[in-house]
């Protein structure tokens, strides 16, 4: 059923543009303004696709934009989607699957997140290098059918070193703030409790949020070379620094920090 669902979104977006994309990029809070970079082709509304949800939050513009980025063919999720919005793992993941069929071989994922880790400060950029997995649900479970992947899939290595090693470059010849961590994913959508984030600096943990993690475990399975940058929209360790946060403040840290994001990724994308 997933596999048709799949072939039938496919289709659709075949019949509105014979654009062939080989990079997908995921923009995620305070990230949407990246398609002013591309030379778009075709812009296709996410409620038009077959079997797409709609995005929910505010900031996120709901539509696939196809065109060249950087020189290169891409297209562009302006606007994601998550499990606390009330959907299940596998629609929160079926553009990923969507995008694979299209022909991509890279996903770029972008997302703004806490810290914590006293090092890591508002601003910072962090290129993920591993994460925890603490949502309540994996969209890998259930019946596993072989076209999309294989059983069980192997993580130890999703994220890309080369390109986290590249972007940590790119980073320091700009004067970038930029470091690799680890992000933990949780379900939202409150934000977590001074104990919680103490229990997440104590396993390990250099950001959390409440995405990328679901997209990152089905592009692994489909076989996709995945790059994930995370924008650091507060501090939430040592515990004595811990203010209310609201998203007003989120969307402001992460629109100041996104020429440096889109400057990366499209260094990036010109060095692949």
């Amino acid at each position: 059923m997933l596999y048709e669902q799949i072939q039938e979104a496919v289709q659709f977006i075949q019949s509105q543009t014979d654009f062939k994309p080989k990079h997908g990029i995921i923009l995620g809070t305070g990230l949407g303004n990246l398609t002013d970079d591309i030379e778009i082709i075709a812009e296709i509304s996410y409620k038009d696709i077959p079997h797409f949800p709609e995005a929910t939050v505010e900031s996120h513009k709901g539509k696939l934009v196809f065109g060249h980025l950087a020189g290169k063919a891409i297209v562009a999720m302006a606007g994601r989607f998550h499990y606390y919005e009330g959907y299940s793992m596998k629609q929160v993941t079926f553009p990923v699957r969507v995008l694979k069929f299209l022909g991509i071989e890279y996903l770029f994922i972008s997302n703004a997140a806490g810290s914590t880790n006293g090092d890591i400060l508002t601003g910072d950029i962090v290129f993920v290098k591993d994460h925890v997995n603490l949502q309540p649900e994996n969209p890998l479970r259930g019946v596993n059918d072989e076209r999309l992947g294989v059983r069980f899939p192997d993580m130890m290595h999703t994220y890309d070193t080369k390109l986290n090693a590249l972007a940590l470059v790119i980073a320091k010849q700009q004067n970038i703030r930029a470091h690799e961590g680890v992000y933990v994913g949780l379900q939202g959508p409150n934000l977590e409790t001074p104990s919680e984030y103490q229990f997440l600096h104590r396993i390990g943990g250099d950001l959390v949020g409440m995405s990328t993690v679901p997209e990152v475990l089905v592009a692994r399975h489909a076989g996709l070379k995945i790059f994930v940058v995370s924008v650091v929209s507060n501090q939430c360790y040592p515990l004595e620094i811990l203010t209310e946060t609201t998203l007003e403040e989120v969307i402001e840290t992460v629109t100041e920090a996104e020429p440096k994001v889109r400057y990366i990724v499209k260094e990036l994308l010109q060095q692949i």
